[in-house]
């Protein structure tokens, strides 16, 4: 892979340098293993806490040590990192929520954190396990750290022009995605025909997109885009060459994500066959996608 350490977006003070150990909490997806191989092949030593039925064994090629935990076991990952001497740590990857329902094992420490919330939201939990955390003195970086390239730029990234009908839909459905964001429900939509045809629970994107193809058939835009109250530490939105896939199943034609806050995954791969499809890929900027139009000619 292509990305790199970058330093940015904090000081170089509070960043840990190469011969340093990182901590890893590790849940499902390539992101984790996106950021492992790049931070273990420019020095730095990783501990991983992994969760059983979420993460990928794979990781265990790119770190030098791995601890496996069931969901819940809180109090168990804070002492591993601490034993292994962590101060800086990323917390990479989902955990699905209908696992949550069956998988979870919450121990003593977790359980504690959980009676601290008034707010079952994932910003607020995982915000809480962060502030936990960091109150252990391990601090929490965010979930870019260590990578160049991987955030969505704005702009169109493939060679296929968006038609007037997918502009119309992406600037039809780009607010409502946001207030689908803002209520902590999801972070994708599918459009056909100024109609929202699926919204994202706690199936995901992929099955989104699936049910949003079923619905409406071909000709459907899909929407991704970061929550207005998104804490940049931790599940920014994510999309790879898996969307490009479930998107070309179902005859989808165009995918618009937020730029600068959209992780590529697999970028290369992710754009050839996005290409290949004929699938449009477009970022859209912090204002509406009316104004990034007028920045984009040709699009």
């Amino acid at each position: 892979m292509s990305e790199s350490i970058s330093q940015s977006e904090q000081p170089a003070s509070s960043l840990p340098r190469p011969g340093d150990r990182i901590g890893l909490i590790a849940g499902n997806g390539r992101f984790p293993l996106l950021f492992a191989e790049n931070a273990s092949r420019l020095g730095y030593l990783i501990s991983a806490v992994a969760h059983v039925g979420e993460t990928s064994p794979e990781l265990t090629q790119y770190v030098d040590r791995i601890y496996w935990i069931r969901i819940g076991q809180f109090g168990k990952a804070i002492t591993v990192l601490k034993q292994d001497g962590v101060q800086h740590a990323v917390m990479l990857g989902g955990i699905r929520k209908t696992h949550l329902f069956k998988h979870v094992r919450p121990d003593f420490r977790a359980m504690a954190l959980f009676s601290r919330l008034r707010q079952w939201k994932d910003d607020v939990i995982l915000r809480e396990i962060a502030a936990e955390l960091e109150r252990e003195g391990i601090t929490i970086h965010p979930s870019t750290f260590g990578l160049q390239r991987i955030l969505a730029e704005e702009g169109l990234l493939t060679n296929r022009r968006l038609t007037k009908k997918e502009r119309e839909d992406i600037a039809f459905g780009w607010e409502i995605a946001s207030a689908i964001g803002r209520l902590d429900i999801g972070q994708c939509i599918v459009v056909k025909d100024r109609v929202v045809v699926a919204v994202e629970a706690v199936e995901g994107t992929d099955e989104t997109i699936r049910r949003g193809g079923q619905l409406a058939h071909e000709g459907t835009v899909v929407i991704k885009r970061c929550k207005p109250q998104q804490d940049l530490r931790f599940d920014l939105p994510a999309v790879g060459p898996k969307t490009i896939a479930v998107m070309k199943s179902v005859g989808a034609s165009a995918l618009a994500v937020e730029a600068h806050k959209t992780v590529l995954l697999d970028r290369q791969e992710l754009l050839a066959y996005a290409q290949e499809a004929a699938i449009a890929v477009v970022g859209i900027g912090s204002t509406s996608p009316d104004d990034s139009w007028s920045k984009m000619a040709g699009i």
